[in-house]
């Protein structure tokens, strides 16, 4: 018979070695977790370390991908109703599809539910989840359910397909490639502070009338995202498969990041070219909030950061939608940010980390 200690004291007495998961953080625990994993089956052609696993079969490429959602901290429900919630779950996986050059076909949802939600409460969730799908050609074919003792919970897997030699990752990025992002940035982020803002000012007040005008395109970002299928089908009309791409989740700072570890390169990005949303801009100056630091790491845009060759320059700087920011270089040049004045600073992810000690900025989900 095994037994297995479940009180963390105990777990302590027996190992003296007691590391804290917030000196790893996020993406540091993944890796510690991960180091030694190696693929085995035939079909299973990218693992661990990237937007979506990828598995091979005949010409055609599955794409697979996972998201844990939990109440307090990914999402707050103080604000966001659940039909958004639905929609926005499902969207963040599609979204990790896209970010390697596919497309979303099969849906699975598993919800951990406690006593306070209604059978009603949870079919306005399905609902959202439900109009994604129809949105996205998505199909939804299964789950779970459970009880739950802290809320709501969320664990949805995505599955895609991609045309076999045309699945894109984190790790292709060459010397002097472009580096581009689709849409804007920001927005999403400056969308959750005016929420958290509106949430602190209520305080339960009966006749509280929250001020969103003119913020309705910020909302929107934050609380019913989209994932960018019609880039990838442009990519596709037009011929172009990129060198590297992710979807911009954690903030820009942090993707870039990802790019240039998986990559082994540096890059330079340049301030002045980020793509930003005049409600972007105009809540930051009305919030007193620095704009290029909500662009660089907000995140929750999921517009897509990708690099393109050298060569495709011009065709970038006629795609409307898309806007050329920066350029790969050698690792040992760094990863820097081109300020407005011309100098240069490192650039630091400074994105969202839930399983730092504290949340900083009020932020709840990102």
């Amino acid at each position: 018979m095994t037994t297995h200690c479940t009180n963390p004291n105990m777990t302590e007495e027996l190992n003296p070695q007691r590391t804290e998961i917030n000196e790893y953080g996020e993406f540091g625990l993944i890796d510690y977790l991960t180091q030694n994993i190696t693929l085995k089956d035939p079909t299973s052609k990218l693992g661990v370390g990237d937007d979506a696993a990828i598995m091979e079969y005949g010409d055609r490429q599955t794409l697979a991908t996972t998201d844990l959602l939990l109440e307090g901290i990914h999402f707050d429900l103080s604000y966001c109703p659940l039909k958004h919630l639905g929609y926005k779950s499902a969207i963040v996986n599609f979204s990790d599809i896209c970010a390697m050059n596919g497309r979303p076909t099969q849906l699975l949802v598993s919800i951990g539910i406690s006593k306070r939600f209604s059978v009603e409460d949870i079919a306005e969730l399905y609902d959202g989840m439900l109009a994604a799908c129809e949105a996205y050609g998505v199909d939804l074919v299964g789950g779970d359910t459970s009880a739950s003792l802290t809320g709501l919970t969320l664990s949805l897997t995505c599955i895609g397909e991609v045309e076999k030699g045309k699945a894109v990752t984190r790790s292709g990025a060459q010397k002097n490639d472009l580096i581009c992002v689709t849409g804007d940035l920001g927005a999403a982020y400056m969308g959750l502070q005016l929420l958290e803002r509106e949430k602190r000012i209520f305080k339960g007040e009966k006749d509280f009338s929250p001020a969103f005008e003119g913020h309705e395109y910020l909302l929107q970002r934050q609380l019913r995202p989209e994932a960018r299928k019609d880039i990838i089908e442009q990519f596709a009309k037009k011929g172009i498969v990129p060198t590297s791409m992710m979807d911009i989740s954690d903030g820009l700072s942090s993707e870039i990041l990802h790019i240039c570890k998986s990559s082994d390169c540096g890059c330079r990005i340049y301030e002045e070219k980020i793509p930003i949303d005049y409600e972007t801009a105009s809540l930051c100056e009305e919030m007193n909030m620095n704009l290029s630091t909500a662009a660089l790491n907000g995140g929750e845009d999921y517009e897509l950061l990708f690099t393109v060759p050298l060569a495709l320059h011009e065709r970038m700087e006629e795609w409307r939608g898309v806007k050329v920011i920066g350029y790969i270089c050698d690792k040992s040049d760094g990863a820097r940010l081109v300020t407005r004045d011309g100098s240069e600073i490192d650039i630091i992810a400074q994105g969202w980390n839930h399983m730092e000690k504290e949340k900083t900025d009020g932020q709840v989900a990102q």
